[in-house]
């Protein structure tokens, strides 16, 4: 496995852009209230530095790992749910809602169906259940079916990041709790997003919503580059 000390001094100058972006989105912090393409721009732009971070380890990079393109199709899917959900007040948060959808298809798609783990697959089906029933007496109309069917989806997608952990084994590598721990985030970004919006206030809920979903992407982007860290370490061996 290859050793973290590898992996800061490997990907830390890559996602330098992104972490400055990320700086720029929080000390900006337009108001919502005022939908713009340039407040659309600046939160997606996080997301486009992490296409730049993928792209930088070359586009054979890209080409040879069909897991490496579904994370950057995900982003992609991402930066443009980003954009829809600016202007959701104005009947674009469906919009939002699908692009992110297909997000989580793509990234369950990635991190695979093995092992299994139905040990995992319980508990998150269990939280995942439970926090549909929250969130149902407070549902109406399509959103009542739409968010059974998202929750499902960010679910599945939840399972596969945590089922390919195997902490009990030591099979882990570093990439796989990157992909376990960003997975986690998203669904506590998610489901902040959805209690804010159709259940109650949450105190901080944007900043709670942002900080903890360019986590997760961040994250995800990285459980995707352990293919050719790995490459590097044997030449180096």
């Amino acid at each position: 496995m290859v050793s973290p000390v590898t992996v800061v001094k490997s990907e830390g100058p890559k996602l330098v852009p992104f972490f400055k972006a990320t700086c720029v989105y929080f000390v900006l912090w337009l108001p919502t209230s005022s939908p713009s393409w340039f407040s659309a721009l600046i939160k997606c732009l996080p997301i486009f530095c992490l296409w730049m971070f993928l792209l930088a380890h070359g586009f054979s990079f890209l080409g040879a790992s069909s897991n490496a393109r579904k994370i950057f199709a995900g982003l992609v899917f991402s930066a443009l749910g980003d954009a829809f959900l600016i202007w959701q007040e104005q009947g674009y948060f469906v919009h939002g809602l699908l692009m992110f959808a297909i997000t989580h298809i793509l990234y369950s798609s990635a991190f695979g169906m093995k092992p299994v783990n139905v040990t995992a697959g319980l508990v998150v089906t269990a939280v995942s259940s439970v926090s549909y029933l929250l969130l149902y007496p407070y549902l109406s109309g399509p959103f009542t079916y739409l968010v059974a069917v998202y929750i499902g989806l960010i679910g599945f997608m939840g399972w596969r990041a945590v089922a390919g952990l195997q902490l009990a084994n030591d099979l882990w590598t570093w990439t796989k709790l990157c992909a376990c721990l960003g997975a986690v985030l998203f669904m506590v970004s998610d489901l902040t997003i959805a209690v804010n919006k159709f259940c109650f206030p949450v105190p901080h809920s944007r900043a709670i919503i942002m900080a903890t979903y360019y986590a997760a992407q961040m994250l995800i982007s990285l459980s995707v580059v352990e293919c050719q860290d790995a490459e590097r370490a044997r030449k180096k061996a």
